[in-house]
């Protein structure tokens, strides 16, 4: 953190990149998404010298709420265990053999 940061933003560094080294990010990645989060809140905030547009016009990660996640976006509706029940469910034969998509299709999805 840059020296002279507020309070705020150097808790707000160290909930990040202990968050980050929680999921399994190594220190320095977890330690350069923290970084850049906060960087970037500062000059959203007007606290930064420089700041680029995206910074400024873009929504916030704290706005964002992990929309732009890997995680969770991958796939989106119920999972094929999910399907395979209600298939079961409904008694749709062969269901133990099927995709999930031909899952979705015998369900009407």
């Amino acid at each position: 953190m840059p020296r002279g940061s507020a309070p705020k933003r150097e808790r707000q560094y160290e909930h990040i990149k202990e968050s980050g080294e929680q999921r399994g990010m190594s220190e320095s990645r977890a330690k350069e998404m923290a970084a850049r989060t906060v960087n970037k809140e500062r000059a959203r905030a007007g606290e930064s010298r420089s700041s680029s547009s995206s910074s400024t016009h873009a929504k916030s990660a704290s706005q964002r709420g992990g929309e732009k996640s890997r995680s969770g976006s991958r796939s989106s509706g119920p999972t094929k265990e999910q399907l395979y029940e209600e298939a079961k469910e409904r008694d749709i034969e062969g269901r133990s053999t099927m995709s999930k998509q031909q899952l979705k299709n015998a369900l009407g999805r």
